[in-house]
């Protein structure tokens, strides 16, 4: 028999006080409510097929992580249902605002909320990871040519390396940052709970508390690795993107076109990380699992070990969705 491990397609997400699994065919959503007992949503995932194009290297990550926003938001609005808000006041009224909102869009509105929710993270996200470092680097550039360090400042590696530099140095401050949270760090134990139990699963064990509780909170798929091999494939990417430098271009230009280009690219850096993400998931080369190093070490940031009772959250999601034939959510 083989004893080969199952690698699985199946994926999560930490919720407030719950975890998102997704699988191949259904998504469950698990939080534990209040009173201590755990609400459990099952969705049907549906039967619709992207085409050809939309299945191609590259493509299918951009596609990915697109479908993976707004299934992650909806988990986030789903778990917030549940947490124990106390209100001001007995009387508190529905404000005028609220009631116009939902004559104008009725059930629409929860959706109207997710996708704005979606497009406000990835333009600050976008403004913070993308758009600030290049400012900075501009910045920098317009001082050394200010103390007579032109040539230097112009040069395509200091560009690049200062990009670089500056970027990672964001990223990883405001990683650090809000692992420091108190309430993020809940958060960050049901993530450790989620990957716990994945490996549990893949393993091949029972899955009840003790045996998930053997496993590692790290995990070479996790999201946190996908934002890494972002940042990494961006640096990479842009130091190949033209600097603008000529004379034929003032400061205001170089900025705007550097930015614009770093835009238009970014649908290439998601798809790149993708597949490189799906390859270093399901290859045992020494090489290709080096690349999974960094992500494995930034989740001591992101994951927490969880205890009992959130572990017991994370088995009740992945129960919902594991599906009768296991070859079906193969990585």
């Amino acid at each position: 028999m083989s004893t080969e491990k199952h690698i699985t397609s199946i994926g999560g997400q930490a919720i407030i006080e719950g975890v998102m699994m997704r699988g191949p065919f259904k998504t469950a959503m698990s939080v534990r409510k209040p009173d201590k007992g755990i609400e459990c949503e099952i969705i049907d995932n549906g039967t619709k097929k992207h085409n050809a194009f939309f299945r191609l290297p590259i493509v299918r990550g951009c596609v990915n992580f697109i479908e993976s926003l707004v299934v992650g938001m909806k988990a986030l609005m789903f778990s917030a249902n549940f947490v124990d808000v106390e209100e001001d006041s007995e009387d508190e009224k529905e404000s005028k605002f609220d009631r116009w909102l939902e004559d104008k869009f009725g059930d629409k509105i929860k959706d109207i909320v997710i996708y704005f929710s979606i497009a406000l993270s990835l333009v600050l996200s976008i403004a913070l990871f993308i758009l600030l470092p290049t400012a900075i680097t501009q910045g920098l550039q317009w001082i050394l040519r200010k103390i007579g360090l032109s040539s230097a400042a112009n040069t395509g590696t200091f560009i690049s390396l200062t990009e670089g530099v500056v970027k990672m140095a964001i990223f990883l401050t405001y990683m650090y940052l809000v692992s420091k949270m108190e309430d993020i760090r809940r958060v960050f134990e049901y993530h450790g709970a989620e990957h716990k139990t994945i490996a549990c699963y893949e393993a091949g064990e029972d899955l009840n508390v003790q045996n998930v509780k053997k496993y590692t909170r790290f995990h070479p798929r996790c999201g946190t690795s996908f934002l890494l091999f972002v940042m990494i494939v961006s640096i990479i990417l842009y130091a190949l993107l033209p600097k603008f430098n000529g004379a034929e271009y003032n400061a205001a230009q170089r900025m705007l076109l550097r930015m614009g280009t770093r835009l238009l690219l970014l649908p290439m850096v998601a798809g790149i990380s993708y597949e490189i993400i799906k390859l270093a998931g399901r290859s045992k080369k020494k090489c290709v699992q080096f690349l999974t190093k960094p992500g494995l070490w930034l989740q001591r940031l992101t994951t927490r070990e969880p205890d009992d009772s959130q572990i017991e959250v994370a088995i009740t999601s992945i129960k919902a969705v594991i599906p009768e034939d296991k070859e079906s959510d193969k990585w």
